[in-house]
């Protein structure tokens, strides 16, 4: 249980020494959640709830129903994680002159190695960009093995849709490590990138991401014209 871990490793004494940004996605959610259940710590349960929707991404989009529905999520948890993200759309939309802007492949890395460089599944996430090449936001797509039999333009392009964004760029991992695209990625961006045309939607990169290595789809040409 929390009360039996080092003062210093307790998630709210960690937050207290060393402030937010140095704590884990699962320790963050871990303070929302406060307790845990029979016979699971409520870092165990903080654990599997990110497992289960697919990381923050995931968590970002679960309904009340859903998050109700997970074994250790009382009413009051539910409402708690969905209060918290909420504000946290909230500010976004409120602070502009804070969202981050891309420039370059590299800022793009900047941004996601960290949490997708080490990854133990391929995740595929889109990021929404403005034409002034701001960050309006990042949605997972898929989690598990991301290739052209199960990648479908229309789930990518969805993001985009709703929120009525001008451009996009496709993120995706290498649990190898190794950010080199495959035979395969190659396909994928091709196909993507001749969806959004027909619907006034830029792909303006397909990144790679490999351990802290990244890899530009686009900076190549592969993908994105043709006799690649």
């Amino acid at each position: 249980m929390i009360r039996d871990l080092p003062q210093g490793e307790r998630p709210r004494e960690r937050l207290k020494s060393l402030g937010p940004g140095a704590l884990s996605n699962t320790e963050l959610v871990a303070i929302l959640l406060r307790t845990g259940v029979k016979g699971e710590s409520v870092l165990d349960l903080s654990t599997h709830l990110l497992a289960r929707l697919g990381g923050l991404p995931g968590m970002g989009r679960v309904t009340y129903g859903e998050l109700s529905a997970v074994h250790g999520i009382s009413e009051a948890k539910a409402c708690q994680l969905l209060a918290a993200f909420e504000l946290g759309r909230r500010l976004v939309s409120l602070s502009p002159e804070d969202r981050a802007v891309i420039r370059s492949p590299q800022d793009v890395s900047n941004l996601l190695a960290a949490e997708m460089g080490f990854l133990d599944q391929e995740h595929l996430r889109v990021m929404l960009i403005s034409t002034k090449a701001e960050v309006l936001g990042i949605h997972g797509v898929y989690v598990g093995n991301v290739n052209a039999s199960i990648v479908r333009v229309s789930e990518v392009l969805r993001p985009a849709i709703r929120e009525n964004c001008p451009a996009i760029i496709v993120v995706h991992n290498h649990p190898s490590g190794d950010p080199t695209p495959s035979p395969e990625d190659i396909l994928i961006t091709r196909e993507i990138a001749t969806g959004p045309k027909m619907m006034d939607i830029e792909l303006l990169d397909h990144i790679i991401i490999g351990g802290q290595s990244h890899f530009s789809l686009k900076s190549k040409g592969l993908g994105f014209v043709s006799g690649d």
